[in-house]
Parts: structure tokens; C-alpha cells; sequence
């Protein structure tokens, strides 16, 4: 979502950011990014997000994205 808000792959976003936001802890982020990057998806370094593959990761992810994506869209447009 926030690529989309930016209309940029790459930004920047601090895994403390990141875990108050969702309300888990930093090591969860870090495990998630992790694997994402590991899948390739994206890459990860000092608090510098690039998505290295869109579609991949929109597919890894659940249907919420799409529903919040449009629903976001709607009330902002």
C-alpha cells in the first residue's frame, strides 16, 4: 500500500515503523522481510524498501490487499 501511495517501489520504511503499525514485534518484520527477500520479492536493507517483484508479492498475498486497494482508491478519489 504504500507503493501505491507513493507510486514508487522504493521507499523508505524502519522495521520499528513497521511493527508498531501492525502491533507485533521487530523480530516478526524481520523474519518476514526476510523471506521476502529470500523469494525475491524484495530487498531489504537499512530501513530501504524496493520491490523487485510486484506481481509475485501481490500474489503472495492474501485477497485483503485487493479489497483494501480498492476500497482505498475509492475514498481517495
Amino acid at each position: 500500500m504504500t507503493s501505491d501511495r507513493l507510486g514508487s517501489d522504493e521507499f523508505r520504511l524502519t522495521q520499528e515503523f513497521m511493527s508498531n503499525m501492525l502491533g507485533v514485534r521487530r523480530e516478526g518484520v524481520n523474519k518476514a522481510a526476510g523471506m521476502l527477500q529470500t523469494d525475491k520479492m524484495i530487498r531489504y536493507s537499512r530501513g530501504m524498501i524496493t520491490i523487485l517483484d510486484r506481481d509475485l508479492l501481490e500474489d503472495s498475498a492474501c485477497q485483503c490487499y485487493a479489497i483494501i486497494k480498492a476500497e482505498s482508491d475509492a475514498y481517495l478519489n
